[in-house]
């Protein structure tokens, strides 16, 4: 997809759609209004290719600007022609909430960013306009595309794989705090957590807020979590940590039912995972000396850890997860040669034989051991602050350090395929209209 379109990321509840750059600007002020392009029967005045390439400059984007601009409204046309065709409309309620959304990726409130690039001679309406084009277009790919994506629980289970790249790349240290925000509660959450985050100086004061105020299992430790791939992150908490320099505190982001505040304590530019990092998800069923047969109908039989259990027929079949480093032997070097769902036998001394099937290799954890399954024990008394506070129970799977869920992955999985969807529309778009350049 090009440059200009990932300037303007739209969450929706299902995917994330790629959206252009401004619709036509309802000018008030003075400008050259002349066509320099037609896109089918829309006009693109000189007016708005100056206030495309002042935009740009105030988002610092490089390159040749002018050609950007030109290129970028040409689509926009395109995008905001299919919009229109389809019926699709944008709500008072969404292009508000489009514009703080768009303010927000520079920590900025939707005021204070109409301030800023009204400075650099971009009109506030110009804006508007943006945001409604890029909506409307968002709106179009929805309404054209989600019921046609499908993700597979085998799609799932490679993008998950460390075997397809999980968990290379940048790495980022931090401390976190998660703060429970029920349906009807976000925007109070929210606003409590911001003025929390005020009242911090720097990382003690964020972990005792921490071991006070979080639920995630980490405020045990002050809300430190150990090195984790950026790709692991939620892409709200992805996209925050990026813009937070190290050793400062992210504003309160919000999720599906929690508010969380993270303190950036490091920066790793990264590379391939390490195989010590990698978590090995295998399962080993046992059986007796001389069932060599019975082993070799199930290793055939068998597609995933899953049907081992069906299969073993009474036979013992343990599952587990550990790090690479801690599987050693002939198990670890039999793992090593399996890709996810293959399987192998292993002969002991005593001729009693261990059918070994990989389930998955994964960096979806953070660094250190393996969290083990929590058992939550809520105390007949409330333990309570130092101000009277009740310290919340502490919510199984919630953290960072678990890694990324299955959920996050899918919708991962559904915004590549729909954006490939949206690019092939657009392109099939432009080949089909008449553009013309004065």
């Amino acid at each position: 997809m090009r440059p200009t379109s990932r300037l303007f990321p739209i969450l929706t509840a299902g995917f994330a759609a790629f959206a252009a750059l401004t619709g036509p600007a309802k000018a008030q002020s003075t400008g050259n209004f002349s066509p320099v392009v037609i896109v089918n029967d829309s006009i693109v005045t000189r007016y708005e290719l100056d206030q495309r390439i002042r935009f740009l400059k105030v988002l610092n984007f490089p390159g040749d600007l002018t050609a950007e601009a030109e290129t970028g409204l040409i689509e926009d046309r395109l995008r905001s022609q299919a919009a229109k065709d389809m019926g699709v409309t944008v709500t008072p309620d969404e292009l508000n909430a489009g514009m703080a959304e768009f303010a927000g990726r520079a920590n900025l409130d939707t005021e204070t960013f109409l301030k800023a690039i009204a400075q650099g001679g971009v009109d506030p309406e110009s804006f508007r306009d943006f945001v409604r084009s890029g909506l409307a277009w968002r709106n179009a790919i929805r309404a054209r595309f989600a019921s046609k994506v499908d993700v597979s629980e085998a799609e799932v289970d490679r993008a998950v794989s460390a075997d397809s790249g999980q968990g290379d790349g940048p790495r980022v240290l931090l401390s976190e705090i998660f703060i429970p925000a029920r349906q009807g509660e976000v925007g109070r959450i929210t606003t409590l957590t911001k003025r929390l985050k005020d009242t911090m100086k720097g990382e003690a004061d964020f972990a005792r807020a921490a071991k006070e105020k979080s639920v995630a299992a980490s405020r045990a430790d002050g809300g430190r979590v150990n090195w984790i791939p950026l790709s692991n992150l939620p892409p709200q908490v992805r996209d925050v940590v990026t813009k937070t320099s190290q050793g400062q505190i992210t504003d309160p982001v919000q999720m599906p039912g929690y508010v969380g505040l993270f303190l950036v304590r490091g920066m790793s530019q990264g590379g391939k995972v390490s195989p010590a990092a990698v978590a090995i998800d295998y399962a080993a069923l046992r059986l007796p000396a001389g069932a060599s047969a019975d082993a070799a109908r199930i290793a055939g039989t068998a597609e995933t850890c899953d049907d081992l259990y069906a299969l073993a027929k009474g036979g013992a079949v343990s599952r587990q997860t550990q790090r690479r480093s801690q599987i050693g032997g002939a198990t670890g070097a039999a793992l090593d040669k399996l890709d996810a769902g293959e399987s192998t036998v292993l002969s002991a001394a005593d001729g009693t034989l261990t059918l070994l099937m990989l389930c998955s290799r994964n960096a979806t954890l953070a660094d250190g051991p393996i969290p083990p399954k929590m058992t939550i024990t809520y105390p007949a008394q409330p333990v309570l602050t130092a101000d009277g506070d009740v310290v919340p129970a502490v919510v199984d799977g919630v953290g960072l350090g678990l890694g990324v869920s299955r959920d996050q992955v899918r919708e991962d999985v559904v915004n590549r395929k729909v954006g490939q969807m949206a690019d092939a529309w657009l392109a099939e778009l432009q080949g089909n209209a008449i553009i013309t350049k004065k």
